[in-house]
């Protein structure tokens, strides 16, 4: 474990700064979003504000304040916490883009190191059903999925995203698979008869992942933008459960009197996207380098 830690520091100090600061946006956003939650499950014990409650309704607050020491980021035209409603918000984000995450590297990451290394006609048949599947838009099939079977909570539109996700990770994996399979080191293990299962999980799935992940980086920023869009037109995870999209759609209406609710989810967004592709970018660097060295 320390070796992982001080594998972790190196590979940070050598980061550029904005990477840096992008990894420690992605990290706050991580954190706020475990912290929403654990507050919604301690009943609002932690101190964070109920992204829920309307206090203009008592007579309590004015809608649409600005920001202060009471809200942070101000509140929107129902006077709820933006802060508060964000952070929340953060938790859809996170599940969906780690599902998508989890589902590519371990099912598509599994089949695509398997038939691109074993090869013959189950790559075949495999590689041609996923033709097919990558030939239909996977945003219209998830479309069509939430508006024919109303498919609107965060367990089944994040499950949905994972499945659709799988597809393209299969075809990265093979594509490294089938590099890393000609490689001297793989030609040895088969020389001295080792089995060929033990040759996929020690030497080709340890070698193709890092690429699989730098690509999971990029991809899980796509699908919060996905989602984000879902969200905004109302086929996510609905009202009055917060998410950055629905904040913007429901801020739209009031833009005349106050940008704020559409400003602060929109950038909260736009830097964890933009945080996610830096990163995924200087992955994808060090994996270069590093499978040029192999």
């Amino acid at each position: 474990m320390s070796h992982l830690f001080r594998r972790f520091g190196r590979a940070f100090l050598e980061m550029p700064l904005v990477v840096k600061i992008a990894l420690v946006w992605l990290v706050f956003i991580v954190g706020a979003a475990i912290y929403s939650r654990l507050d919604r499950i301690l009943g609002q014990a932690l101190p964070l504000q109920d992204p829920f409650y309307q206090p203009f309704l008592f007579g309590e607050a004015k809608p649409v304040e600005g920001p202060s020491s009471a809200h942070w980021l101000g509140t929107d035209i129902l006077s709820r916490d933006n802060l508060s409603r964000l952070l929340h918000g953060s938790w859809v984000s996170l599940i969906v883009a780690t599902t998508v995450v989890v589902f590519g590297l371990t099912v598509g990451g599994f089949i695509g190191a398997f038939v691109g290394y074993t090869r013959g006609k189950v790559e075949t048949l495999t590689m041609a059903t996923l033709d097919v599947i990558l030939a239909f838009p996977p945003l219209v099939l998830l479309l069509a999925l939430v508006a024919v079977y109303k498919v609107r909570n965060l367990t089944m539109i994040a499950l949905v995203f994972g499945v659709l996700g799988i597809p393209t990770y299969v075809r990265i994996a093979r594509a490294s698979t089938l590099g890393v399979a000609s490689r001297e080191f793989v030609q040895a293990a088969e020389a001295i008869g080792t089995k060929r299962r033990a040759i996929l999980f020690r030497e080709i799935i340890p070698n193709i992942m890092p690429a699989l992940f730098a690509y999971a980086l990029i991809n899980a920023g796509f699908v919060i933008v996905v989602e984000g869009t879902l969200s905004y037109l109302g086929l996510s995870v609905q009202i009055p459960e917060p998410t950055w999209g629905n904040m913007i759609n429901e801020g739209r209406r009031d833009i005349r009197q106050t940008i704020l609710p559409i400003f602060w989810p929109g950038l909260f967004l736009t830097l964890s996207v933009v945080s996610l592709n830096l990163v995924g970018d200087w992955l994808q660097q060090r994996v270069a380098v590093r499978s040029s060295a192999l």
